[in-house]
């Protein structure tokens, strides 16, 4: 086998890796919601809140940037969330057309009281890792992430 065929196979391995890894991710976001009572979509917002909430609440663009979903959405879903008692919403005076979103503290405590079940998660998939095998995966994951946005563009306006 040559050697561009090789890549080719490796890159399609990989790709369809990745293709299983998000079906994964998909299910086990599905099943965290489930044990909230609330969708896949919304658990995924809480998921980036809680990572950018510092406290004081983080914007709703920031949660649609870091979660992947449509600002709009997120906007929707928010209010939902806000009805079920999850997080709190409010447009910052000094802020004009921007929506800050804070997890409420039942939110905390209802993500606190699965903790034990998340860290338990992350053990059966890490299994074979150490704490420097995770830290280059993501650092490889993070390039490969940077280079595929790229390549989308470029493949997007036709220069590829």
């Amino acid at each position: 086998m040559q050697v561009k065929e090789q890549l080719d196979t490796a890159v399609g391995e990989l790709m369809w890796n990745v293709v299983e890894l998000h079906a994964q991710f998909e299910e086990i976001h599905k099943s965290w919601a489930l044990l909230l009572g609330i969708t896949e979509p919304q658990w995924v917002i809480l998921m980036a809140m809680s990572e950018l909430d510092d406290g004081r609440g983080t914007s709703s663009t920031a949660v649609a940037t870091k979660s992947r979903i449509h600002p709009a959405y997120v906007a929707t879903q928010t209010k939902q969330l806000e009805k079920l008692g999850f997080l709190t919403r409010e447009t910052p005076s000094d802020e004009a057309g921007s929506l800050r979103v804070t997890l409420t503290e039942g939110a905390r405590a209802k993500l606190r009281k699965l903790s034990a079940k998340r860290q338990a998660l992350s053990s059966t998939m890490l299994d074979g890792f150490d704490e420097e095998a995770v830290r280059h995966l993501n650092k490889r994951l993070n390039l490969l992430a940077k280079n595929s946005r790229l390549g989308s563009q470029k493949l997007s306006i036709g220069i590829l």
